[in-house]
């Protein structure tokens, strides 16, 4: 509980926001390394493209983080961007792809994409309900992430609309049905 907050919003909301954001924060420097991940791993006839594609979406998630943990520290609580807190506050896999073609890696990352945005939707309702400044950052970090999903379902999708690693409900099953597309 903050001892202190945004004038205007109770101790009691400064809380439960705070505690919903901190599941963010952790989940952002997740993705930023998951990306890093991609980033480094990537091989193939594509590589250059989604090598330079990732970079990018690496920056934004970084600040976006930046922005997360900065909200948390003006409404009174103390952000954690340690390894140990995106341990405890993960209720997710960890990315399961290595080095691999670029095509499994958009198919992966594109579930990584599914999740991660179902997530930041919960924490907007959640978060709507308490501060409307809050809900308002994390509405246009959304927005921002789902262009950036937007960018590697490009990669994925046939002239007819469907995506190569349609129905996968794993990132290896995603990325082997992409790669056999590609």
């Amino acid at each position: 509980m903050t001892s202190f907050t945004a004038p205007g919003l109770s101790t009691d909301s400064a809380t439960v926001v705070s505690e919903c954001l901190q599941e963010r924060l952790s989940a952002l420097n997740d993705l930023h390394l998951t990306l890093k991940h991609i980033h480094w791993n990537v091989v193939g006839a594509n590589f250059i493209g989604v090598h330079e594609m990732i970079d990018p979406q690496v920056d934004l998630v970084r600040g976006y983080a930046d922005t997360l943990a900065e909200r948390i520290a003006t409404l009174g609580s103390s952000p954690s961007g340690t390894a140990k807190a995106i341990e405890k506050d993960r209720s997710w896999a960890d990315y399961s792809i290595g080095r691999d073609t670029a095509q499994a890696h958009l198919g992966a990352l594109d579930l990584v994409y599914d999740g991660f945005v179902t997530s930041h939707r919960s924490a907007i309702e959640k978060v709507g309900e308490h501060d409307p400044i809050t809900e308002d950052i994390l509405i246009g970090q959304t927005a921002q992430l789902e262009k950036f999903q937007w960018f590697v379902r490009a990669h994925l999708e046939s002239y007819t609309g469907e995506l190569a690693n349609a129905g996968q409900s794993s990132e290896a099953g995603a990325a082997a049905a992409a790669r056999a597309a590609g």
